[in-house]
């Protein structure tokens, strides 16, 4: 006569969100004075914090990043309001030619592959289409990466980049 089956815990437990990732000091000096920035509406403000790395991007047409983000509340997208709105999401990180990146929101620091919405769990897939919507999800599964605004700060304390997934960027 057989044994019963043995009860494995692993499928009767809740599962577990991954741990937030913790910023260092020198990343969460330059996330508050761009938020002190943004709260201000400065575009300004964000511009000299931009500009203190010369590898920084904004925009991919050559124009001053204060400029280019002047034209865009000009348009209707508030970089300010943008920007305080990534910093809500939580972080994530990731590693490129050996220097870590605080990337928001921290879908954004995952590989296109890892993208893929039936490779994510209930809530990232929620959360990645009120990201991007279903346009977003349509530019991933054909293979590119993040499309929507993001920003990454490393951990040295440099803005790296903050774009805001307009049409052209990478």
């Amino acid at each position: 006569m057989p044994l019963p089956p043995i009860q494995d815990h692993r499928f009767t437990e809740a599962p577990e969100a991954p741990a937030p990732i913790e910023i260092n000091k020198a990343a969460a000096r330059t996330r508050d004075e761009l938020l002190k920035h943004a709260a201000r509406g400065s575009l300004r403000g964000l511009a000299e914090v931009a500009n203190l790395n010369p590898d920084f991007k904004s925009n991919l047409g050559g124009q001053s990043h204060d400029r280019f983000w002047d034209l865009l509340r000009r348009t209707g997208v508030d970089p300010n309001l943008k920007l305080r709105e990534l910093f809500e999401q939580p972080a994530g990180l990731r590693e490129i030619d050996g220097e870590r990146w605080y990337v928001w929101p921290d879908l954004a620091a995952k590989d296109a592959a890892d993208l893929i919405p039936e490779k994510l769990d209930f809530q990232e897939r929620r959360r990645l289409e009120e990201l991007i919507g279903e346009d977003g999800i349509a530019r991933i599964r054909a293979g590119e990466g993040y499309p929507g605004i993001r920003t990454a700060i490393s951990e040295e304390g440099a803005w790296i980049y903050y774009v805001l997934g307009q049409d052209g960027e990478e």
